[in-house]
């Protein structure tokens, strides 16, 4: 383990912990409903994924802080130790999705010229603000409902879904195409970029549609990746 190694598993566990704390008590001193503090800790989460790339030297120690988060969170779940997080009757979407991150970590980064990005931040990206949009939105602005396998959700919201995420994907592929961080990405036009994630905001939004509750956080980014690794 090297230097960087190590502050790179220290800064991951105190942002964390941090956002947790920061954003459990902003939630009680501002009265916000758990399903606005669960999404924002959820963004937040997500985000860090960015980070992870340039904190570690070694990419088996980039993906223990996520990977450790798979158990933590379903303790925190069980014991509902943060309420910013897990509400009473919420399902164990964030074991979900520490679970599908560091599954794209595995499949796609080895800290070399052959790394499949592609695969791991715009799938991530498009979970982390596709799906807490879809949320809010639908929370303050659904008026239209509709149910698949039981579980219910909004035009507006899904909506909400597809532009996240088209966008998400799009600035994400962007960003490691020109900055070199893929070499999958460069035969790609920045229209023929844009293009694909259009179609991959839609399947997305499809596969968070069809997702029962709760599961869209492992099934839209590793059935997105999926289809990004289909394509490219």
């Amino acid at each position: 383990m090297t230097r960087l190694d190590l502050i790179g598993l220290i800064a991951s566990y105190v942002y964390a912990f941090g956002l947790l704390l920061i954003v459990e008590y902003m939630g009680k001193k501002m009265g916000w409903p758990i399903f606005i503090t669960r999404k924002l800790i959820h963004i937040g989460a997500g985000m860090w994924t960015w980070a992870i790339l340039f904190l570690f030297d070694h990419w088996y120690i980039g993906i223990i802080p996520f990977s450790t988060f798979i158990v933590l969170n379903y303790l925190f779940y069980r014991r509902d130790v943060f309420k910013a997080m897990d509400g009473e009757k919420e399902s164990p979407g964030t074991v979900y999705f520490a679970f599908s991150i560091t599954v794209l970590f595995l499949i796609g980064w080895r800290h070399s010229t052959a790394d499949s990005l592609y695969l791991v931040l715009p799938p991530i990206m498009a979970m982390t603000w596709g799906d807490a949009m879809a949320s809010l939105f639908g929370r303050f602005k659904g008026k239209h409902r509709y149910t698949l396998l039981g579980a219910t959700k909004s035009v507006e919201g899904s909506v909400m879904m597809f532009l996240f995420a088209f966008l998400a994907i799009g600035i994400s592929l962007l960003i490691l195409k020109q900055s070199g961080l893929d070499i999958h990405l460069q035969s790609l036009t920045n229209s023929g970029l844009w293009m694909l994630s259009v179609g991959l905001g839609l399947i997305a939004t499809v596969i968070e549609a069809f997702s029962p509750a709760g599961t869209d956080n492992l099934f839209v980014p590793l059935l997105t990746a999926l289809a990004l690794y289909l394509v490219v």
